[in-house]
């Protein structure tokens, strides 16, 4: 999760979208059910093919502007380590924003990472050097340069010291680096990366550090429905560049514009500003009539593509011969990963609750956003009323406002289906145990 997105009064979702959606799933209704036969519930439900196809409908849109592309999976997104093994075997590097992301990814077998993130404490940088040939270290400030310097230092890489197979014959290496520049210097997102306008100095006193070398840039904007924030610094950051020495543009070898692409689905929320539900809503109408659906469409992929090639093209590479990096999470697994419930009791003709909390997802997502819950056992793509509960001690455990089904009743199976971005990673130990891991067998490659 990130900034708040743009609330522009997102059209009431079209009936046919949200029944055509549901028969996806109840089509796979059987394999569903057999591994929840199998394994139980609830369960975390990955979904292989899902993944394998999102990552190579995501390159082949950017190759095909860009050959020489190069996308890194954000594991924040979802940090599940068999969601990372599928995306790393379709050719992604690792985004990683913390030692404890680095470390899985090193163990994943991951060989080419970028670690930002603001605030790399000392044992974090160290494990980024300790492994130098595998990871670029993108720095958040200049203390932070100053404190890779130190850790590079220390363990021997780069200056009169280290060498790099990388390297060109005859010159020390050093730790391979690059910046991260804010996109907005007011307010929270201050906390992210330099100013635009600090880049030259960066740059300048990177120069005098003999163990790190600093090669690219990096800016990531969020909740992108379309390309244009990122055209947008696009558009400033060519300019900066422009006015750069000519023999630091000749050292910029990548620009990574980050990842905040939304999935093609677009952005479903029970209100038009997608904001959480009122008291009022739940009080007196959740579960009893249903609710309005909405949805902020989102660009196909494609359109990013096209759009932030151009963008690229036309700012970026007259001045600087840099390749271009992209950052999706949760394009990717958003729908990789789907969420298995079974209902324990029905306490009114409204009212159901499941054998699992929210804690499994760490937030009070459904109140915010709209996902249908399908039961699976009771098929239909209608949906009815009935406020779908989690079995945790707080009136904020909620699943869903409505389920698609003919009637629901204990022992139902119930599937969440798309819950791959922003849930697992978020889960936390409360109340109730966490759901096991299951994965769906791999219908086509």
């Amino acid at each position: 999760m990130s900034a708040s997105p743009p609330h522009n009064g997102p059209p009431i979702m079209a009936e046919e979208e949200r029944r055509r959606f549901v028969e996806r799933f109840l089509d796979r209704r059987a394999e569903f059910l057999a591994v929840a036969a199998q394994h139980g519930s609830p369960l975390y439900l990955i979904d292989p093919g899902a993944l394998h196809r999102r990552a190579r409908e995501f390159l082949a849109a950017f190759r095909a502007q860009v050959p020489d592309v190069r996308a890194y999976y954000a594991l924040k997104s979802n940090s599940h380590p068999l969601v990372l093994r599928y995306l790393l075997a379709e050719g992604l590097g690792a985004d990683v924003s913390s030692g404890l992301e680095l470390a899985a990814a090193l163990e994943a077998g991951a060989t080419d990472i970028i670690f930002s993130g603001p605030g790399k404490t000392a044992e974090e940088l160290d494990l980024a050097v300790a492994h130098a040939g595998r990871v670029r270290v993108l720095l958040d400030s200049f203390a932070e340069l100053e404190r890779l310097e130190e850790a590079a230092a220390r363990a021997g890489v780069g200056g009169s010291a280290g060498m790099s197979a990388s390297a060109p014959s005859g010159e020390p290496a050093g730790v391979r680096a690059g910046v991260r520049l804010t996109t907005d210097e007011r307010g929270l997102w201050r906390k992210f990366g330099i100013p635009l306008g600090e880049l030259e100095r960066f740059w300048e006193a990177a120069a005098h550090l003999p163990h790190v070398r600093l090669e690219g840039l990096q800016f990531h904007t969020s909740w992108n429905l379309g390309p244009e924030q990122q055209v947008a610094f696009l558009e400033r950051l060519g300019e900066a560049i422009r006015l750069l020495p000519a023999e630091v543009r000749a050292q910029i070898e990548f620009v990574d514009i980050g990842g905040g692409f939304w999935p093609p689905a677009g952005e479903w929320v029970h209100r038009p500003d997608g904001t959480p539900l009122r008291e009022t809503d739940l009080a007196e109408r959740a579960g009893r009539e249903l609710l309005p659906h909405h949805v902020r469409p989102a660009a196909p992929i494609a359109q990013f593509a096209a759009a932030l090639a151009a963008a690229f093209h036309r700012t970026i590479r007259p001045h600087a011969a840099a390749r271009l990096c992209v950052e999706p999470g949760r394009w990717l697994c958003h729908e990789g990963l789907h969420i298995v419930l079974t209902v324990v009791d029905r306490k009114a003709p409204d009212l159901v609750i499941t054998d699992a909390g929210t804690n499994a997802v760490g937030w009070e997502r459904y109140e915010m956003d709209y996902f249908p819950v399908i039961n699976l056992s009771r098929p239909d793509a209608a949906e009815r009323p009935c406020l779908v509960l989690g079995s945790l001690c707080t009136p904020h455990d909620v699943w869903g406002l409505a389920y698609c089904g003919s009637d629901i009743a204990p022992g139902d199976v119930l599937l969440l289906p798309c819950q791959g971005a922003y849930t697992y990673s978020l889960r936390q130990e409360f109340i109730k145990p966490l759901p096991r891991t299951a994965v769906l067998e791999e219908r086509h490659r």
